[in-house]
């Protein structure tokens, strides 16, 4: 019989001072009381109770048995009450991870979930390679590009474009690229864990897709050293919208091959599994959907007007 039910029984038979009393409290046959009771005492090869058609007494063993027994389940209660309260508040250690690209976009919505729950702390870290969530002891990732393990649970949060970009001044002795094959006589940054590699994508006006092998002198995992080289007049950039949008509206950076639309991407939630998602995960994926539902530019920038020829 089931251990932790059997305790069960016998703390209710001695605080109600009877098995019928038990059983009514417990919803179980007085047989089945008995039995409970039975596999108790067979287990432990001692008897607990000392009873007669008319009185029920603890034996000396009986009396030890039951003050710890009785200490377990509340033990027990107060920890299913603990996880509880856990479970629908938000509460103790989110283990957030994301992509290091994103740390800006990401950012303004770690702060107001610490704002709106006080009782939550967050261990963020950030790199490209997508970890182990289980092993890592990760409670949730947001990426911006499909994992590899299909075992985790993916949530979609807002579908997003990159921008081919690059700053004013590396157009100073070059053409602007008007068609995706010109890209290959133009210095390329890399992302090192773009999809599809060094093939980029496009959608052509007439919405056939176009894909082109682009070569440079860069391949980095890193948005911000892209970000900066690219500042600096070096690159071509097919960069993540929500990246340059600043620069975009500023000036810094200019939108170039506007007639050919950079593929779709969708940025996700992923943790490991569906069932009973706690408090501090749940409430962190739903701030997160909010606030990119609010501010959809930040997916997809307002593009600045075309380069002159």
């Amino acid at each position: 019989m089931d251990r932790l039910t059997s305790l069960t029984v016998f703390s209710q038979v001695v605080s109600h001072g009877g098995f019928a009393a038990a059983a009514r409290r417990l919803n179980m046959s007085p047989a089945m009381v008995t039995s409970h009771i039975q596999a108790l005492e067979d287990r432990l090869g001692a008897r607990l109770l000392n009873r007669t058609t008319r009185k029920l007494n603890l034996t000396e063993i009986g009396k030890v048995y039951y003050e710890r027994a009785t200490q377990i389940l509340a033990e027990l209660d107060e920890a299913d009450r603990i996880a509880g309260a856990l479970q629908s508040t938000p509460k103790g250690t989110l283990r957030l991870h994301m992509s290091s690209h994103i740390a800006r976009f990401i950012a303004p919505v770690v702060t107001e979930f610490l704002s709106l729950y006080r009782e939550v702390s967050v261990e963020l870290a950030m790199g490209d390679r997508m970890v182990d969530l289980v092993e890592d002891g990760i409670d949730l990732a947001i990426r911006t590009t499909v994992p590899p393990d299909s075992s985790v649970i993916l949530r979609r949060l807002a579908t997003w474009r990159h921008v081919l970009c690059c700053a004013p001044s590396y157009l100073r002795s070059r053409e602007a690229p008007r068609h995706p094959e010109d890209l290959a006589h133009h210095n390329c940054l890399r992302y090192a864990f773009y999809p599809f590699e060094d093939g980029w994508r496009f959608t052509a006006p007439d919405g056939k897709l176009v894909s082109v092998r682009v070569t440079g002198n860069l391949v980095s995992a890193n948005g911000e050293i892209m970000r900066a080289v690219a500042l600096a007049g070096e690159s071509v950039w097919l960069a993540p919208g929500f990246m340059v949008g600043d620069d975009l509206e500023a000036g810094r950076l200019v939108a170039i091959m506007r007639d050919y639309r950079p593929v779709e991407m969708v940025m996700n939630a992923i943790y490991p599994h569906r069932h009973h998602l706690s408090a501090k995960v749940r409430g962190f994926i739903d701030l997160l959907g909010k606030r990119i539902a609010e501010h959809q530019h930040w997916m997809n920038p307002d593009i600045a007007p075309a380069v002159a020829d």
